[in-house]
């Protein structure tokens, strides 16, 4: 799977390389098997590496596991800061921020849905990025209000887990037209109400 030789790259180079191979070789175990039956010796063979070489980075198949969704997770969250353009105002800002976020959600239930979702939304990992991602929301969402866009009658705490709680339904929509259709609802429930 392409690890680079120790000799040819920097220590932490390779330290990086062996760890990534082995995050993507349980990931294509896992869709492959399924979560029960994976295995430390699987994971190795799969990455391309000895199991000796596999135990020193992860105590077992469940570290493996914990550490691709933490990379999965990093990788969500960046995408969520991309989407935006700095420059444009807080509430298209918003707009491309849930619409992601919705997007993200529709995609990972697809591969990543069931025992898989339900094991590792359990963990101390995914309530950091979930209180990171809440606090991205809740600024977007004072700006939109700071500039008239958004309803001011309710706390920007409140709307942010709304929009949260509602986009996380975009993983049992049938199509990506649906997602948006869901983003425009919820976006509507933060209009501001009529004077």
């Amino acid at each position: 799977m392409g690890v680079p030789k120790l000799w040819t790259e920097t220590i932490d180079a390779h330290r990086a390389a062996v760890r990534d191979a082995a995050m993507d070789a349980m990931a294509a175990l896992v869709a492959k098997h399924g979560l029960v039956a994976v295995t430390m010796s699987q994971i190795a063979e799969q990455a391309g590496i000895g199991r000796a070489t596999l135990y020193k980075y992860f105590p077992d198949a469940q570290a493996v596991l914990t550490a691709w969704h933490e990379r999965q997770i990093t990788a969500h969250l960046d995408q969520l800061t991309t989407a935006v353009d700095p420059a444009a105002p807080a509430i298209v800002r918003l707009q491309a921020v849930l619409q992601t976020y919705a997007h993200i959600q529709h995609h990972s239930a697809r591969h990543h849905g069931g025992e898989l979702a339900a094991l590792l939304h359990r963990s101390e990992h995914v309530d950091r990025a979930q209180q990171r991602l809440r606090a991205f929301v809740q600024n977007l969402i004072a700006e939109a209000v700071q500039d008239g866009d958004l309803r001011d009658d309710v706390s920007t705490d409140e709307l942010a887990t709304y929009c949260l709680h509602a986009l996380t339904a975009a993983g049992t929509v049938p199509s990506r037209d649906a997602v948006h259709r869901l983003v425009a609802v919820t976006l509507a429930g933060l209009s501001a109400p009529p004077r």
